[in-house]
């Protein structure tokens, strides 16, 4: 299948050339699994299952912008599986965080740690074994991340240039969850810690690692990089404050997750500390009480999204997405992007800002 990316960038041809070849990759047993029938065919399936369930494919979607806005080129092969491994390793980071924050749903369906405990209910210890065998799935989604970049046909240049990303790209992730998870029930007026925590944990891997890579393979100079950057971090900080929104005001319907989780939990997110930061002591003792309680119902959740409201937090949030999304567009420069580059970059941010799921 070939995807021109020379006359216009059309982004569901792209999201379909990144979906074939990670139906290609995965049909075969993954590489890093010796071939056995049973316990080997679940985890393969299951990953196959996960990775080409229909989603928003933005990692993929930004490296191959970052590729052409570097000038593309020759080597194709390696862009489209470079792309391609951004996706599986997202389906590593999602399932293990789907079990730290003890989700229950994903994307509208059972998380696979859910998943994997309903297909082995008969099991006297089912819930303990769903959490284990979907530790392994993303231990082997990482894995097969790996292995479908392995087999990208990188030329030296780019392994010289492209790996140091991809093991930069991960160090933030990890470090970002695990202060998201050290700051996890234990919500503060502190703004300025949890947008950190956005920046690590969203603003670098869901936007800027992504386009650096593909920029990356396509030979992108130090001044392209910054530009990058500087698109990339205001809007990746709004698709986070975007999802701190949907996680306590979102349809469920739409977005796939409960709207109790991120409460329950006790999620350290920019809105709860603009709450804290300008709630009433009356105000600020109610959240307090109600924030991180497992057992939280949708009657005080109610109260606590008033509160979010009378505070002003909402609209705070709001208008920071807005400020962002200006911000990134405001990058766009004419005289080192193509057109067509733009109008897509200027396309993704407005999904990524104007979104219900």
């Amino acid at each position: 299948m070939s995807t021109d990316l020379t006359e216009a960038l059309d982004l569901d041809a792209i999201r379909d050339r990144v979906d074939t070849v990670l139906a290609d990759f995965l049909r075969r047993p993954p590489p890093t699994v010796p071939p056995q029938r049973g316990c080997g065919d679940e985890l393969a399936q299951s990953l196959r299952d996960f990775v080409l369930a229909p989603g928003k494919r933005i990692r993929s979607l930004l490296c191959v912008l970052g590729w052409q806005a570097a000038g593309g080129g020759d080597g194709e092969e390696a862009l489209w599986r470079t792309a391609a491994s951004l996706e599986i390793f997202h389906a590593f980071a999602l399932i293990h965080d789907d079990i730290i924050d003890g989700s229950q749903t994903r994307r509208g369906r059972p998380s696979v740690h859910r998943a994997f405990a309903a297909r082995h209910r008969a099991r006297p210890d089912a819930d303990a074994f769903g959490i284990h065998a979907a530790i392994l799935l993303g231990d082997l989604a990482l894995t097969c991340s790996d292995a479908l970049m392995n087999t990208a046909g990188l030329s030296t240049r780019q392994r010289d240039t492209v790996l140091p990303l991809i093991d930069t790209m991960r160090g933030e992730v990890l470090l970002g969850q695990h202060m998201d998870l050290m700051a996890t029930g234990r919500p503060t007026d502190d703004v300025e810690h949890a947008m950190a925590i956005a920046r690590l944990k969203t603003a670098k891997y869901t936007v800027e690692r992504p386009l650096h890579l593909g920029a990356a393979l396509a030979g992108a100079d130090r001044r392209l990089f910054g530009l990058c950057s500087a698109y990339a971090l205001p809007l990746g900080e709004a698709f986070q404050l975007r999802d701190d929104l949907l996680g306590v005001f979102g349809d469920p319907a739409l977005t796939g997750k409960p709207v109790l989780d991120d409460l329950r939990s006790g999620k350290a997110t920019v809105l709860m500390a603009l709450a804290l930061r300008h709630a009433t002591p009356h105000q600020r003792r109610t959240l307090e009480a109600l924030i991180g309680r497992p057992d939280l119902e949708a009657e005080d959740a109610g109260r606590v999204r008033h509160i979010l409201q009378r505070t002003g937090a909402r609209d705070m949030v709001e208008g920071m997405i807005s400020e962002r999304y200006e911000t990134a567009l405001r990058t766009l420069d004419p005289t080192m992007l193509s057109p067509q580059t733009i109008h897509a970059l200027r396309h993704i941010a407005t999904r990524v800002v104007v979104r219900a799921t």
